[in-house]
């Protein structure tokens, strides 16, 4: 058996409605935007998505979010997209908001099989205490809001027990990848997709280069691909940057 698929829209083919994706990334850098993509050309919705971030509109996972694909977030960074905000204040969407750390270990968490860890982050906070909205109600009122967490001293300090991450299904993106799954990452396109990969029960890695096993240095593989279950070889990703910021010439 082979963990090659041909195209995207294969190795995306059998994600159902109603399925929680771990997609890594961060903001529009090292994204999975081929595999969303193929999904955005399926029928299948009503997603449960955890992310770094949402994309931005028209981009990433915000052409799901646009299309009204996606029911709940669990993120810790939506600053950029507009559409989100919207979606959110208007009830349309549940998010759950979580410090980027904390989110971070959630996923690796997961994908250790390790239920839960005590974290100092958000101690003494609504994170810890409860009552973020997770949805609004139509008129503006909270409709559910966050529960407060078990709270644990260690060594005179007070910690924060929260819960991994498990999904359905891990969307993933690398610079190289060989027919077994071992992946290389560029850099900080790292960022998250080793996380979201080990957390998802079946994960599907887009590389812009595949190559035959043994052609990648044991030392340089960054995950393993005993994670990996379906990759399809997307080529050389085009860079897109969230927000260009310029200095103004000499003499302006």
């Amino acid at each position: 058996m082979t963990k090659v698929y041909a195209t995207a829209a294969d190795a995306v083919a059998h994600i159902p409605s109603g399925a929680s994706l771990a997609v890594g990334g961060f903001g529009l850098c090292g994204i999975p935007d081929e595999l969303i993509a193929a999904i955005a050309a399926g029928n299948a919705t009503d997603f449960e998505v955890f992310s770094n971030n949402c994309g931005v509109d028209g981009h990433g996972l915000g052409i799901l979010l646009g299309e009204k694909r996606i029911r709940r977030v669990t993120a810790s960074y939506v600053g950029e997209n507009k559409e989100f905000a919207r979606q959110y204040l208007s009830g349309e969407l549940e998010v759950e908001l979580t410090p980027q750390g904390t989110l971070a270990e959630k996923l690796r968490a997961g994908g250790a099989g390790i239920p839960a860890f005590f974290t100092p982050a958000g101690v003494g906070t609504p994170i810890s205490e409860g009552g973020l909205p997770w949805r609004y109600a139509a008129d503006g009122s909270v409709q559910i809001a966050s529960p407060a967490k078990e709270i644990r001293e260690f060594r005179g300090k007070r910690y924060v027990l929260e819960e991994s991450i498990s999904a359905d299904y891990s969307l993933v993106h690398a610079l190289r990848g060989d027919t077994e799954g071992n992946l290389v990452f560029n850099k900080a396109a790292m960022n998250f997709n080793p996380l979201a990969a080990m957390a998802g029960a079946v994960c599907i890695v887009q590389v812009e280069e595949l190559v035959e096993p043994g052609e990648i240095d044991p030392g340089q593989v960054h995950l393993p691909g005993v994670f990996v279950d379906r990759i399809v070889h997307t080529g050389i990703q085009d860079k897109l940057i969230e927000k260009r910021t310029v200095s103004a010439g000499k003499g302006a």
